[in-house]
């Protein structure tokens, strides 16, 4: 998978968005107002996991924890295209899924996602 690809799997998840909070090169997606995956102008990609995802994936090589973002569950690919699509597909859906789980119950939905 591409860039452009992480674009087209996050934005066809429910009420997803796109933004660029840390200039052109970084791509941030959102669901809410919070971000669940980014793209870094270096084509590494970082994205919320679970508790035991993080876990399994960090101890294993993986993934690494994500810069600044370690505390919070976030693991780092250095390159996009590190994993297989399906897989990192399926991280993207989970990590969109974690994000919007911890909206209010009416902010979901309002976005539909209720």
């Amino acid at each position: 998978m591409d860039r452009a690809g992480v674009g087209k799997v996050c934005l066809a998840l429910p009420a997803a968005t796109l933004d660029h909070p840390f200039g052109e090169h970084h791509d941030a997606y959102r669901v809410g107002g919070k971000m669940f995956a980014m793209v870094g102008e270096r084509g590494g990609i970082s994205f919320k996991v679970s508790d035991i995802a993080y876990e399994v994936l960090t101890e294993t090589g993986h993934a690494r924890p994500a810069p600044y973002m370690a505390r919070n569950k976030w693991v780092n690919l250095p390159r996009i295209d590190d994993w297989a699509d399906d897989e990192l597909a399926e991280h993207l859906a989970i990590a969109h899924g974690i994000v919007a789980a911890k909206l209010t119950r009416k902010a979901r939905a309002a976005l539909g996602l209720a």
